[in-house]
Order: C-alpha cells, then sequence, then structure tokens
C-alpha cells in the first residue's frame, strides 16, 4: 500500500511538473549585477519624498545646487542616459528639470525619470550587444550607461543626504526597516 502512494505522488507530481511552462534561466550575469545597484532610487524618491518643501530651496554653500536642482541634474542624467540603453532619443532633451520650483515638481520629476529608467534596465539582458557601443563611433554601451547611471546616482545621494542632515531630517537610507 506504501508503494502504491508513493508511485502515485511521484506520477502525479511528475504531470504536474510537466504541465508547467518551462521558466527562463535567471537573469543572473553582469547587467543583473548592475541592474541590483539600481536600488538606489529607492533614497533618491525618498530623499525628495523627507525633505520639506521649504527645504528644496536649500543651497549648503551660495556655489553649489540646490537640494531641488540637485534632484532635477538627477531627473535631466536619467533620461540623457537611459534614452541611450533604451536606444532612443531623450524624450525630454529639451527640459531642463532644474529648473522646476516645487517640491511636488520636484517629486513627480525624479519618479517619472526613475520609472523611464526602470523599462531602460528591465530591456537589457547578457549578450554581446550589451557591450557593443551605442552607436558608431562611441565607446559607450548599454552596460557602461546603466553602470555610469548608478554610480552618478549614488554619488549623488551622498549629497542628498547631506542636505537632509543639516535640516534635521533622517535619510531614507538610514530609516528603520519596516
Amino acid at each position: 500500500m506504501k508503494q502504491t502512494i508513493t508511485l502515485a505522488l511521484i506520477i502525479s507530481a511528475t504531470a504536474l511538473l510537466s504541465a508547467q511552462p518551462p521558466q527562463p534561466a535567471a537573469d543572473s550575469g553582469y547587467t543583473a549585477a548592475v541592474r541590483s545597484r539600481w536600488n538606489a532610487k529607492r533614497n533618491i524618491s525618498g530623499s525628495a519624498q523627507a525633505m520639506p518643501d521649504a527645504g528644496f530651496a536649500f543651497k549648503p554653500t551660495p556655489e553649489v545646487r540646490s537640494f531641488g536642482e540637485l534632484l532635477g541634474h538627477l531627473a535631466n542624467e536619467h533620461y540623457m542616459l537611459c534614452s541611450q540603453i533604451k536606444g532612443e532619443k531623450n524624450p525630454h532633451e529639451s527640459v531642463d528639470f532644474e529648473k522646476k520650483t516645487t517640491k511636488a515638481e520636484f517629486v513627480k520629476d525624479i519618479d517619472d525619470s526613475i520609472a523611464y529608467c526602470d523599462a531602460a534596465y528591465a530591456s537589457v539582458k547578457d549578450d554581446p550587444k550589451t557591450v557593443a557601443p551605442i552607436a558608431p563611433n562611441r565607446r559607450d554601451t548599454p552596460f557602461s550607461a546603466m553602470l555610469l547611471n548608478v554610480t552618478h546616482d549614488s554619488e549623488h545621494y551622498g549629497n542628498l543626504v547631506t542636505y537632509l542632515r543639516l535640516k534635521g531630517v533622517v535619510p531614507p537610507s538610514s530609516q528603520p526597516s519596516r
């Protein structure tokens, strides 16, 4: 009886597994490694949401960008680099997001630019085209554009942390996990 039940379970499991469509292999190569670092976007977006309205015009010294201008700079860069990754023209080439003035504008713009980059990152897979130049006579590749975007965002998140701390706001990466 025990052998019959065991055999029935094996046959059932085999039938169930064979009925499932094959699952694609996990993207675990070099693009996945950079894509996983794109989680910096949560800290960038969280910083925009955490800063009080009046803090968007704040400059620690007159020579540097304001908090809002820094977010606008990141939005500009997102569209510039992620349009290259996607192989299309920058959809906001004529917009300077640093020129916005309100928290609502900056939060929307940074979140929209992050969503645009999310789509670009999702489109890149580990294959020879990923490391091939984006255009003839260019040295950058989709992979290098992804890496530059992550590095640039991480660098400027450090700036945002300083601005937040000077305003008495705890940065997103220092918040207790939920």
